[in-house]
């Protein structure tokens, strides 16, 4: 049942908490998502049968969340996902959608002492520098910087792109810095994700300091990363190292 929360920075984000046994298993979804979403619906429903605590929430800005999506960027969302981890107690599992592995990777960097296990899928870190900002040419990057730049998308209407998501997005980085994640990390990347291409996955395995890393590679997988056998794979790797 879909509960609300005021975090500290006085917005109030919608969430819909399992009780169960632990490590809490926390979905974070991507850029314009909400939990709603094919994945975060199949793994709330895994963990029910499984009796294993689960906790999705919308970002500010997303799904049924309070706030509008261009007022928002990348540290609020981290601040919104920070917050809704207070509702639960000791160890989690966090699975990252997308811009979610992005946000997972910040807060296994904030507080290393509760993150048990982490999986990316399709994870995305330091797309709004990387991914956007690298690839707009200069009349995209005016309008960045005069505003906002309506950028096409594949899912609907065009994605404003504000000047603030692109620089305050420059404060959260996580590739630029060491990365240390001293537990079990899976990345899940298919091969056809036209959004976030293979060689993200590649760099950030090659980025972070792990000592139980794997990435797994879905031949013909796009970015929604939806298809039966991929939500069966999520679940079975969110399984393994939940224990």
């Amino acid at each position: 049942m879909t509960q609300y929360l005021t975090t500290p920075e006085h917005r109030r984000i919608a969430h819909d908490l399992t009780p169960g046994t632990g490590p809490t298993v926390v979905f974070l979804g991507g850029f314009r998502s909400d939990m709603t979403g094919t994945k975060a619906v199949d793994l709330r429903d895994w963990a029910v049968v499984q009796g294993r605590a689960f906790l999705r929430f919308d970002y500010s800005g997303h799904g049924v969340s309070e706030g509008r999506f261009e007022d928002g960027a990348i540290g609020d969302w981290y601040e919104d996902a920070r917050a809704a981890l207070s509702l639960v107690e000791g160890p989690v599992v966090l699975v990252g959608s997308s811009m979610g592995g992005w946000i997972a990777l910040q807060l296994a960097r904030a507080m290393p002492d509760r993150v048990v296990a982490l999986v990316g899928i399709a994870a995305a870190p330091d797309f709004t520098e990387d991914l956007m900002w690298a690839s707009f040419d200069d009349a995209q990057r005016a309008q960045v910087m005069a505003g906002a730049y309506p950028l096409p998308s594949a899912y609907g209407e065009p994605t404003p792109i504000t000047r603030r998501l692109i620089e305050e997005g420059r404060n959260r980085l996580v590739l630029r810095d060491p990365l240390r994640l001293p537990f079990p990390v899976r990345l899940l990347q298919g091969t056809a994700d036209a959004e976030v291409p293979v060689s993200v996955a590649l760099r950030l395995m090659e980025h972070a300091e792990s000592s139980d890393l794997r990435l797994t590679l879905v031949k013909g997988a796009d970015h929604r990363f939806s298809s039966p056998e991929c939500l069966a794979l999520i679940r079975q790797t969110v399984a393994d190292v939940a224990g």
